[in-house]
């Protein structure tokens, strides 16, 4: 879902936890105000960088309640409109589209 809204992870293939995404902040993205954004608006936790990393990626956890399908979709549909609103142009409900044929899937 999330490469399907222009997000890149910023770790290689083959090296990623399942539990834990770590993605780049897209370019010109208040990466704090996403995050308070997705905390005051949608009662979403995601973590900053950190040391280096710091403004620069996203840490997303995937583990226990946040990894079943209702909150990963809703957690995708949120991170789109915040966004959204922060003026990224993406094609809307692509994250959540994607994210729904994994699971239709069974991948």
């Amino acid at each position: 879902g999330l490469q399907a809204m222009g997000i890149e992870y910023s770790v290689a293939e083959g090296q990623q936890l399942p539990m834990l995404n770590s993605v780049w902040v897209p370019e010109g993205i208040d990466d704090s105000g996403v995050r308070s954004q997705l905390l005051r608006e949608y009662g979403i936790e995601i973590g900053g960088g950190l040391g280096p990393m710091k403004g620069k990626t996203w840490r997303i956890g995937l583990m226990g309640e946040a990894s079943t399908a209702r909150n990963v979709l809703l957690f995708l549909a949120a991170l789109e409109c915040c966004l959204l609103d922060q003026g990224v142009g993406l094609d809307s409900g692509a994250g959540v589209a994607a994210a729904n044929a994994v699971y239709r899937n069974g991948e």
